[in-house]
């Protein structure tokens, strides 16, 4: 389906001054070129948030517009001060986490971590995908502030801004280099991933599992190749994502699957589908997190939405702002995670009745913190006294 034929289907879709705006994107040439975007989730790549002017290329009739590269995943290497990133929210379940990259090379459309690029001056877009940071000094980082008198362990989650086993992993490594610091210092961790490169750190994994510090979780969408191909481009297949849930747990890992987004009207039906396939693979537990479209993620989905699903445009539009006050997205704790109203009710009392017949808790059972043993290695800043 060519954009012209888009662009008709989107003149009888909108419903508020939002949707007006998607079917101008649609009908004008604000979207990137296929092909120079081929494998990515994003179609647009305004300018950041914060930067005082916007540039857009245009056709003036004569030709002249060049023929730009397609995106290419670039890595640049930033050097932050601390590797923990502490959170007082009251409705996330940990208080520190470590993101070993900034930007993810997944391209999933939904992702609520694309805003986050406009602090480099950088796009949400196709440059949260292709643009990427890696932090190769947090494994030594970590090991500084673990070894700071009067820490307290708790639970170092990594995974919930940005994947840590993304592709670029393979290279740098900067993931299994901080799972071998908290190994060796006996700290509980939780992990998040949409990746099956996460079995290449079973053997940490399962030393760490023998000791119950670990938990690692499955982020699994959909189970339709077709969908989870558009919206998640590079991210594994879901059949990859279930082995690697399988192996995991037949290694003696604790691990959980986790169905976020769940996105109204274009995977909720799949609820009870992902889950049996999750308990199949040997998932204890399970959790969700309705779709969130803050900032600059609601006119790319939307955007993607039309490009992808144009006859479902309304319908998920409508009732994503049903679960959100009539907005497409509502900050407040509390709401954020699990929406509001009729159809947010529903999905709850299907999650719970789906996890209760599977004997899955959604609660997840807590890991040791009594083990630790402070960094002494060569990491560590030495005293001066």
């Amino acid at each position: 389906m060519n954009e012209q034929s888009l662009a008709g289907q989107a003149a009888f879709a909108p419903a508020n001054t939002a949707d007006i705006a998607d079917a101008m994107i649609v009908s004008s040439g604000l979207r990137i070129e296929v092909d120079r975007r081929r494998g990515r989730g994003a179609g647009l790549n305004p300018s950041g948030r914060f930067e005082p002017q916007s540039r857009e290329g245009f056709d003036d009739g004569w030709q002249t517009l060049e023929e730009l590269p397609p995106f290419k995943t670039e890595v640049q290497i930033e050097k932050p001060r601390t590797a923990i990133t502490r959170n007082e929210s009251p409705d996330i379940p940990f208080d520190r986490s470590i993101n070993p990259y900034r930007g993810c090379e997944h391209g999933c459309i939904y992702c609520f971590a694309r805003p986050t690029h406009a602090y480099m001056g950088l796009s949400a877009g196709l440059d949260f995908e292709a643009r990427l940071f890696a932090k190769p000094d947090a494994p030594k980082l970590l090991e500084r502030e673990l070894a700071k008198p009067g820490y307290k362990p708790r639970v170092i989650a990594i995974g919930t801004n940005t994947d840590p086993y993304q592709p670029i992993e393979k290279e740098w490594r900067i993931m299994r280099d901080i799972l071998e610091v908290l190994e060796r210092a006996n700290h509980p961790v939780s992990i998040v991933t949409k990746s099956a490169l996460i079995l290449r750190d079973l053997d940490i994994l399962q030393r760490m599992a023998e000791k119950n510090l670990v938990r690692a979780s499955l982020s699994v969408t959909t189970l339709d190749r077709k969908l989870a191909r558009t919206m998640e481009p590079r991210a594994s297949t879901p059949s990859k994502r279930l082995d690697a849930l399988k192996a995991l747990s037949d290694a003696g890992i604790r691990t959980s699957v986790m169905m976020a987004p769940v996105i109204p009207a274009l995977n909720d039906h799949e609820i009870e589908r992902v889950l049996d396939a999750a308990h199949a693979a040997g998932a204890t537990e399970a959790g969700y997190v309705i779709l969130r479209l803050p900032l600059e993620v609601s006119p790319l989905f939307r955007d993607w939405l039309l490009q992808h699903y144009p006859d479902r445009y309304r319908h998920v539009m409508s009732l994503v702002r049903s679960m959100r006050g009539g907005k497409d997205y509502d900050a407040d704790f509390g709401k954020r995670m699990k929406g509001a109203g009729p159809y947010a009710w529903q999905i709850a009392r299907r999650f719970e009745m789906a996890t209760k017949r599977l004997g899955m808790t959604r609660r997840s059972m807590p890991l040791r913190d009594d083990l630790f043993v402070p960094p002494n290695g060569s990491g560590v800043q030495l005293s001066l006294l």
